[in-house]
């Protein structure tokens, strides 16, 4: 599943965070704890020094009773059969607390009067388990805040620095070669950006023209048709009248049947010059319903030679505003597609539902392929008579009343809706 840049870089930095947190939580902690038991046996060792010079040279055994009375973390113990400083972690009760709370004890050997003694000297841990955890929040805490702080700007940052690509997207996105309205990309500061907004603007220049030097091709071709095949009908009609032989009536009979075709690509083409170039602005409501009931008979006529069915499902009236003349080819073309790719005996559809028109027919028994339906001079059948345009037509003129036409392949009927 695609993701936005935006999104995906912004997650990037949000996995880093984490990481980073949740290596340097434990590391704090750790380093903070090693610190602080530094300074608890730095500060056990001061207060042994001190005792050694101040204390210890006048110090007699009598006195040990009373030292031990007013001292409540330093203590002259018997000799516990240590030979050098060792120190240590160990639980102790406290009256006041009324629990087992650790301590950090140092015991050194130590001579008074002669004989051995052990000097103990005792630091509470809660306490340091109290900053530790104090200073420990704050850690955390700041760097909530700073990695909060740093996702925001980041994101805010990130989305005003790639707005102009976003805008340029959203430019191409809406962009239609046939309409001639060519983006205008924003100027920005950014080098990346002005040259895409600059190999945008050639691209679309250039297949601009080359869209618009076709479309005058084919309108000045299809204009410079229309008087040699108007001559080329009339000498063919002229060669119907005359008394031919057999061959010569099926050759000038096919000759007849090229120049038809050729006349209504011809039609074709000039029209669909004309659909792009929006030269029906006169538009009307029309009741869609008695529109085809109208032009029924028509094509029920066209449709006996298949010996098809036509069926109509009308639930309710639909009004539509569009100019005339498109209706009818919109229509005309719709029929002659479900007639001409129809079976034998097979049966055509038209329904009127809510806000949309649909042609069902039956056909072949899968579904078109939907990527080039619409194309021009595309067809599913190679070997029909048609010259791939209708559909074509029938998708512009759809896209210039702001019509949506989509196709379906359900229960065996092919079928053309369009949602108005």
């Amino acid at each position: 599943m695609a993701k936005k840049l935006l999104n995906k870089s912004t997650g990037n930095i949000l996995i880093f965070s984490v990481l980073i947190l949740l290596i340097s939580a434990p590391l704090f902690y750790f380093t903070t704890n090693y610190l602080y038991m530094e300074e608890t046996d730095e500060t056990l060792n001061l207060h042994k020094e001190e005792f050694m010079e101040n204390d210890l040279p006048g110090f007699r055994i009598q006195d040990i009773a009373v030292w031990n009375k007013y001292n409540r973390n330093v203590s002259i113990l018997p000799a516990n059969g240590i030979k050098k400083d060792t120190v240590f972690v160990k639980g102790y009760f406290d009256k006041l607390e009324n629990e087992d709370e650790p301590y950090r004890e140092l015991n050194a050997p130590i001579t008074i009067e002669g004989k051995p003694y052990t000097f103990s000297a005792r630091i509470n841990l809660i306490e340091k388990r109290d900053m530790v955890f104090s200073t420990g929040l704050l850690f955390l805490l700041i760097i909530v805040l700073m990695l909060t702080g740093i996702l925001i700007i980041t994101k805010t940052a990130t989305r005003r620095l790639w707005k102009p690509f976003y805008i340029t997207l959203e430019q191409i996105r809406g962009f239609e070669i046939d309409k001639n309205q060519k983006p205008e990309f924003p100027s920005t500061d950014i080098d990346e950006f002005n040259n895409l907004n600059a190999s945008l603007e050639r691209l679309i220049d250039k297949n601009t023209n080359i869209y618009n030097t076709q479309r005058e091709f084919i309108e000045n071709a299809a204009h410079e048709l229309q008087t040699p095949l108007a001559l080329f009908q009339s000498r063919i009609d002229i060669m119907l009248q005359l008394d031919l032989s057999k061959e010569q009536s099926v050759l000038v009979g096919s000759l007849n049947n090229d120049v038809a075709r050729m006349n209504r690509l011809n039609k074709n083409l000039l029209l669909l010059s004309k659909i792009e170039n929006e030269n029906f602005p006169d538009k009307q409501e029309i009741l869609l319903n008695e529109y085809i009931k109208k032009h029924l008979d028509f094509f029920t006529e066209q449709a006996k030679s298949k010996n098809l069915s036509i069926i109509t499902e009308f639930t309710e009236n639909l009004k539509i505003i569009v100019n005339p003349a498109l209706l009818e080819v919109l229509l005309n073309n719709l029929f002659l597609n479900s007639i001409r790719h129809n079976v034998k005996n097979g049966k055509i559809v038209i329904t009127i539902a809510g806000n949309t028109l649909a042609f069902l027919n039956s056909g072949q028994e899968a579904a078109l392929s939907n990527d080039k339906l619409f194309n021009r001079f595309s067809k599913s059948d190679p070997s029909s008579q048609g010259n791939g345009l209708g559909l074509a037509i029938v998708k512009k003129i759809t896209e210039l009343n702001h019509w949506n036409i989509s196709y379906s392949f359900y229960n065996s009927l092919h079928g053309f809706t369009i949602t108005f």
